[in-house]
């Protein structure tokens, strides 16, 4: 179980965004109601999260959190507060990062408007949930991947460019790892690491549990490499 006083900091943050300027990053219009149904579920289903993690992760080990937003919040501050880890943030909305920097002032975290896999040193964990199969980023892998791909209007030159990155991406990010690691990501993303690890002959397990997530949406699962 987390510390109070981390509860307490993780509280005040999420009380202290500034939400109207976070409206535009998630959503092209609606965004206060956005925020009046997401944010408490946001909290809450982040500090669980976190929790598990407490658990999992050792102490003044090394965290890389790519594309890491609002719903990292809670996670964020446990590693830093309750295991004295050190943790890279990294997000490419700089939109996002103007608000969460200033919101996480008291928390020993480096934030960055930048492509994580520019972050130096080596890591025992990587947090890489939504990314690789982001609809904007990605928007033919993220369609076959949620089932909604229409066969009439699939593009499979810019499925297979698509691809390409993304392997890519998941390939510069998991190099950074010591091993043995732990991979937090999402169910639809694990494939992407388990062909990585498979194409080395590098152990991988997946935990059969899940957890769920409040913005996106997608069940987070974690992976033990090596």
């Amino acid at each position: 179980m987390m510390r109070a006083g981390t509860r307490r900091i993780i509280a005040g943050i999420f009380r202290d965004l500034d939400y109207k300027a976070l409206g535009p990053v998630y959503c092209d219009e609606g965004g206060a109601d956005f925020w009046r149904a997401h944010r408490g579920p946001a909290q809450r289903l982040g500090m669980n999260i976190a929790a598990v993690l407490r658990r999992k992760l050792r102490r003044g080990g090394r965290s890389l959190y790519v594309g890491a937003g609002v719903a990292e919040l809670s996670a964020l501050a446990m590693e830093s507060l309750d295991l004295g880890r050190g943790v890279e943030a990294y997000n490419l909305r700089t939109a996002e990062v103007r608000v969460l920097k200033p919101a996480c002032k008291s928390l020993p975290i480096s934030w960055h408007a930048a492509d994580a896999t520019g972050a130096s040193g080596c890591f025992d964990h990587l947090w890489m949930v939504s990314v690789l199969n982001d609809p904007e980023e990605f928007p033919e892998l993220s369609a076959l991947s949620y089932g909604r791909c229409d066969p009439t209007q699939f593009r499979p030159d810019k499925f297979a460019a698509q691809r390409r990155a993304v392997r890519a991406l998941a390939d510069r990010c998991l190099r950074k790892l010591s091993l043995p690691a732990l991979v937090t990501t999402s169910i639809e993303e694990a494939v992407w690491i388990e062909q990585w690890c498979a194409s080395r002959d590098q152990p991988c397990r997946i935990e059969r549990r899940t957890y769920p997530t409040a913005i996106v949406g997608d069940p987070v699962c974690l992976m033990h490499l090596g």
